[in-house]
């Protein structure tokens, strides 16, 4: 940079001569206007602002202006410094507009498609249908109970009056796992190991695990010689209830069916017990709920036929009846002093009636479009 003069004068300073800043500043103001792009209006940006561009070194030139003349070359050259400036805020407000509204086009997201490749799941509707059904009695205070699905024959029969003769015991109905030779000859003990029949263990267990009162529900997967086809299947799921306390009747039993059935199908629901035999209660009873479609008003009305419940305004739901005194004595429970009442039905019956499934065989043959409509419910 030249020293001050103070005889120097300055329209002979080329660079900073009116015609040659306004020059210079239209030439800026042209680049800028031609950038097409971030990127190049960056370069024109150095080209034309940067320190070694022709307004930055005419603005170095007034230092060496004599005094009188500094005024109005600062002037003439802050003016064009100020248009480039504006010239370039003012394109770079304009190519980034464009960037983001190109932005939009290009890299725009259908919020309607799937976010994720991998499949939503769902849980198996049998496992919800049971923890459903369960919550009903928890809510009345009964606890969860369980046990094991390789069972004692003891348990699974003997202990609820099942005679070694019975039907129930043959090998058409039982799969056994093991005979009664060489087992230790203690409670639980006396015959063979089967994979049990009914969740009904489950409540001899809870007999001897706890001292009366007994209230229990006992939700399960048991397994029978049957075989698989629309209503059948060898591998199911029961949910079964014991309660025992001083001075239960059928009254409490039957309290607690219609309480059950209008928390699943909703208010004006009933059942009815009709006269059965079960060897580990009496007396015995088949429950049957009103038909939760017709609600029992197809019933002699020819002009609404129901195909739920055949226009008979019942479904058969499961058996019960009070604790068979001879259950109570095998474990443990003085039958003078205490009385109960249980019950249980399929899940898998549950689950046809309240989603219209019409084959079992859906439930277990691991389709998840048969799955994924009941979603995720915990």
């Amino acid at each position: 940079m030249s020293a001050p003069n103070k005889s120097y004068d300055p329209v002979e300073v080329e660079a900073l001569k009116p015609e040659e800043i306004e020059r210079v500043r239209d030439e800026a103001l042209a680049a800028f206007a031609a950038a097409d792009s971030l990127d190049a209006l960056q370069e024109a940006k150095v080209a034309h602002t940067g320190g070694t561009s022709p307004l930055s070194l005419a603005n170095r030139e007034i230092g060496a202006l004599p005094p009188q003349a500094k005024a109005a070359a600062g002037k003439l050259v802050g003016q064009a410094r100020a248009a480039v400036g504006r010239g370039l805020a003012a394109r770079q407000e304009e190519l980034e507009a464009e960037r983001d509204a190109r932005v939009l086009v290009e890299e725009a997201v259908d919020v309607t498609l799937p976010y994720d490749r991998t499949p939503a799941g769902a849980r198996h509707p049998l496992t919800t249908m049971m923890e459903r059904v369960a919550d009903v009695f928890v809510s009345m205070g009964y606890e969860i109970a369980e046990g094991p699905e390789v069972e004692a024959e003891w348990f699974n029969f003997d202990a609820l009056n099942f005679t070694p003769d019975h039907p129930a015991r043959q090998m058409q109905d039982t799969f056994f796992v093991a005979g009664p030779e060489g087992r230790a000859k203690t409670v639980g003990d006396e015959s063979g190991v089967v994979l049990r029949t009914h969740t009904s263990p489950v409540q001899a267990r809870s007999l001897l695990d706890r001292e009366p009162p007994v209230y229990v529900v006992c939700p399960g997967r048991v397994y029978r010689t049957d075989e698989l086809d629309a209503t059948h299947t060898p591998v199911f799921h029961q949910i079964e209830l014991l309660a025992v306390d001083e001075g239960l009747t059928m009254a409490d039993l039957k309290g607690t069916l219609d309480h059950m059935v209008q928390a699943l199908f909703g208010d004006g629901m009933k059942t009815r017990l009709r006269p059965n035999y079960f060897p580990f209660t009496e007396p015995s009873a088949e429950m049957d709920m009103v038909c939760y479609v017709c609600r029992g008003e197809s019933v002699g009305n020819p002009d609404r036929p129901c195909r739920t419940c055949g226009s008979e305004g019942w479904i058969e739901l499961g058996g019960c009846g009070m604790v068979n005194p001879r259950v109570l004595t095998a474990c443990g429970v003085d039958p003078e002093k205490y009385s109960g009442f249980a019950f249980g039905f399929g899940i898998e019956r549950m689950l046809m009636f309240r989603h219209n499934v019409e084959d079992m065989r859906d439930m277990v043959e691991g389709d998840v479009r048969f799955t994924r409509p009941f979603g995720m419910e915990i």
